[in-house]
């Protein structure tokens, strides 16, 4: 198969298609067997396509990487049916989020400490079972608690 800039957007569309997250350009352009010039200009010409062509589809640069994603007067209609539900987090929930964006990598008795709290646990558990916060590592102190910092889908969210 001949390689062109058409064809290698072409390639590079049907990756960014195919992948469920944003990926990085060293990541696009590995899987595509492109170089990174190749890859900046494929999507130089995506980004184009996607502004001219009547399409509910656009390019996006996202949590460090590129994504197509549906256009915003499009998502307007298609939420309610594919759109994740809606479900709101508590005030305790968007406080305990907001330390950990705010102060990430932050401990559970810091975040205990810094609401005032006697247990922070439940909105923890909640924070990571929604994927919005996740383990980044243990700090090095008597006890080695566990750190907690934000996700790729807080950054989506």
């Amino acid at each position: 198969m001949e390689y062109n800039v058409y064809t290698e957007m072409a390639l590079v569309e049907a990756i960014l298609f195919m992948e469920s997250e944003p990926r990085d350009e060293n990541t696009l352009a590995r899987i595509a067997g492109i170089s990174r010039d190749v890859l900046e200009v494929s999507l130089e010409k995506l980004a184009e396509k996607y502004e001219v062509e009547h399409s509910g589809l656009s390019l996006a640069h996202i949590s460090g990487g590129w994504a197509l994603i549906v256009k915003k007067d499009c998502w307007d209609y298609l939420k309610e049916h594919y759109g994740k539900k809606e479900n709101r987090l508590s005030r305790a929930a968007l406080e305990t989020l907001t330390l950990v964006a705010y102060s990430q990598p932050i401990t559970r008795a810091e975040i205990e400490a810094i609401r005032g709290v006697y247990s922070a646990d439940t909105m923890i558990r909640l924070l990571l079972e929604r994927s919005l916060i996740r383990e980044v590592g243990k700090k090095d102190v008597p006890g080695k608690p566990i750190q907690y910092g934000t996700t790729k889908e807080f950054l989506k969210y």
